[in-house]
C-alpha cells in the first residue's frame, strides 16, 4: 500500500497519507536585555578587540586586577546593573620586559600592570636538572612550571619566554618598562565597528570629548533609524543631541567609600542600569548602588531647568544618590515625536517591540512564507503575541487585536505593509492630592 505524506490531495494510488506537524504556536520570544558596551582605557588585558565580562565572573586573569581594584572602578560600576559587559581596552601600550642572560621574559599585554609582574627560578627539589618557573603578580604566585629548558616553558596569562640559551636561577627578576599608551579618537571609531556587529542595549562613552559626543550619537542614529538596531548611547554632558537614543548624564555621585565619580565616570552605571531595565521598569528614583551622595548638587530651580533640557542627573535623598527622572535628551518635541519618547521606559518599550518583530521575522518569516493572506495572517499573529506579550507584564495597555494592528500587501508582489497603535505604560511619577480639613 502506498503512503507518505502529502500537500494537496492529488494523490494517484490508494494509501494512507499523513501529514504531522505541531499546532501552531507563537514562534518568538520577548527579548532578553542587560548587555552595555564600553571602551576604556585600562593598564592590562588584550587591547583592540571586544571581550564579554560577566557579572560575578574572576577578572583577575583577563584584566590584572579584582573587580574592587581602582584600575577597575568603571567596568564594576557598570556591573553593578548590567548583566554583560561587552568590554573593548582602546589603549596597547608597551609591554614590560626582563632579561636573563640571552633570554627575554615579556608580558602577555603592554600596560603598567605588567611592571607588577615577577619572575623567580629555582632548582626543582626532585629532579636537580629542571628548574620551577614561578610567575609572580605583585608578590603572589600566579602559575608555576617545571621545565628543563626556557623552549619546555609554557606562556601563561602573564608572560613569554624568547631567545635562546640555559635557564638560571634567580631569586627574583621583575619586569620593567611598561607603559598604557595613549588613545586617540579613532580607537573610539574602531571600538564602534567591533561592537556594531554584536548585540548590545547601550553603549557607553566615560569621556567628557565633544567630538566623541557627536560621534556615538551619529552612530546611534545610524543603527536606531538605518539599520534597525534599537539601541541607545549614554554620554555625558550632551543634551544637544536631542534625540531620544542618546542619555546625557549631568552630575556624578559620591560612593560610600569616599570616591568620587564625575559626570562621564557616572555613565558606566547609567549605561548598566538602562541595559539592565526591563521594558516595564523605569529608573526614576531608582537609587545608585552604594552612592550616599551627589556631586555636585543643583537647586530645586536647575533640577528643574537640567528636566526640560533633556539631562538625566542624580539628586541627594536621605543618604543616598537617586535617579530624578529616567529621561533621554529628546527636548524639542514634535507631532511624530511627543513628550512620552522623552522617557526612556517608553522607549525601552517601543525599541523592545521593534527588536523582538525584526528578530522574529528574520528568523522564521522572511522568505518562508507566502505574501498573500495567509501568510500575512500569520505575521499579524506572530505581531499579536508581541503585543499580548507586552501587554502581561504591564509594559503596554487597552491593546485591541482587532483594532489596533493590520498587516496588508505592499507596493510590490513581495512587500507587507504593516501598521500598529500600542501604548506603553509609563510609570507613575507624580502625585496630586488635595487634602481638605473638615
Amino acid at each position: 500500500m502506498a503512503g507518505g505524506t502529502f500537500v494537496t490531495q492529488n494523490k494517484v494510488r490508494p494509501g494512507v497519507y499523513i501529514e504531522t506537524s505541531s499546532v501552531p504556536k507563537p514562534l518568538g520570544t520577548l527579548g532578553e536585555r542587560g548587555i552595555t558596551a564600553l571602551a576604556l582605557t585600562l593598564p592590562w588585558g588584550p587591547s583592540k578587540q571586544v571581550i564579554t565580562v560577566e557579572a560575578g565572573a574572576d577578572t583577575f586573569d583577563v584584566l590584572g586586577y579584582d573587580i574592587t581594584d581602582a584600575s577597575l572602578l568603571l567596568v564594576k560600576e557598570s556591573l553593578k546593573r548590567a548583566k554583560t559587559l561587552l568590554l573593548y581596552r582602546l589603549n596597547e601600550g608597551v609591554k614590560a620586559t626582563a632579561s636573563l642572560t640571552t633570554l627575554t621574559v615579556t608580558a602577555k599585554y603592554g600596560g603598567v600592570r605588567g611592571n607588577d609582574i615577577s619572575v623567580i627560578i629555582q632548582t626543582n627539589i626532585d629532579d636537580p636538572a629542571k628548574f620551577d618557573v614561578n610567575t609572580l603578580v605583585s608578590g603572589t604566585v600566579v602559575n608555576t612550571q617545571i621545565v628543563s629548558s626556557a623552549a619546555g616553558f609554557v606562556s601563561n596569562n602573564w608572560i613569554a619566554f624568547s631567545g635562546t640559551g640555559a635557564l638560571t636561577v634567580t631569586a627574583g627578576l621583575p619586569l620593567t618598562g611598561g607603559t598604557d599608551g595613549v588613545v586617540t579618537n579613532a580607537d573610539h571609531t574602531a571600538f564602534l565597528a567591533a561592537v556594531e556587529l554584536l548585540d548590545f542595549n547601550t553603549v557607553g562613552l566615560t569621556t567628557d570629548e565633544a567630538q566623541l559626543k557627536s560621534v556615538y550619537t551619529a552612530f546611534v542614529k545610524r543603527l536606531r533609524e538605518e539599520e534597525g538596531k534599537k539601541v541607545q548611547a549614554v554620554v555625558p554632558n550632551y543634551p544637544i543631541a536631542d534625540y531620544e537614543g542618546v542619555i546625557s548624564v549631568k552630575n556624578g555621585v559620591v560612593l560610600s567609600d569616599g570616591t568620587t565619580l564625575t559626570n562621564a565616570q557616572a555613565v558606566a552605571w547609567v549605561a548598566g542600569a538602562t541595559a539592565a531595565a526591563n521594558v516595564n521598569e523605569a529608573l526614576t528614583y531608582s537609587a545608585y548602588d552604594n552612592a550616599v551622595d551627589v556631586t555636585p548638587r543643583y537647586t530645586n530651580t536647575q533640577i528643574i531647568a537640567a528636566l526640560n533640557a533633556g539631562e538625566f542627573l542624580f539628586t541627594a535623598s536621605n543618604g543616598r544618590a537617586i535617579v530624578e527622572q529616567d529621561i533621554n535628551t529628546l527636548h524639542r518635541f514634535t507631532v511624530k515625536k511627543g513628550r512620552q519618547f522623552r522617557k526612556n521606559r517608553v522607549i525601552r518599550v517601543l525599541d523592545g517591540i521593534a527588536n523582538d518583530l525584526k528578530s522574529i521575522f528574520e528568523k522564521f518569516y522572511i522568505g518562508k512564507v507566502d505574501n498573500n493572506a495567509d501568510g500575512r495572517n500569520l505575521l499579524k499573529s506572530e505581531a499579536i503575541n508581541v503585543f499580548t506579550s507586552y501587554e502581561k507584564i504591564n509594559a503596554l495597555q487597552n491593546f485591541d487585536a482587532q483594532k489596533d494592528i493590520s498587516f496588508i500587501q505592499g507596493t510590490e508582489s513581495d512587500a507587507v505593509y504593516a501598521e500598529s497603535y500600542p501604548q506603553p505604560v509609563d510609570s507613575i511619577e507624580k502625585i496630586y492630592m488635595r487634602v481638605q480639613v473638615k
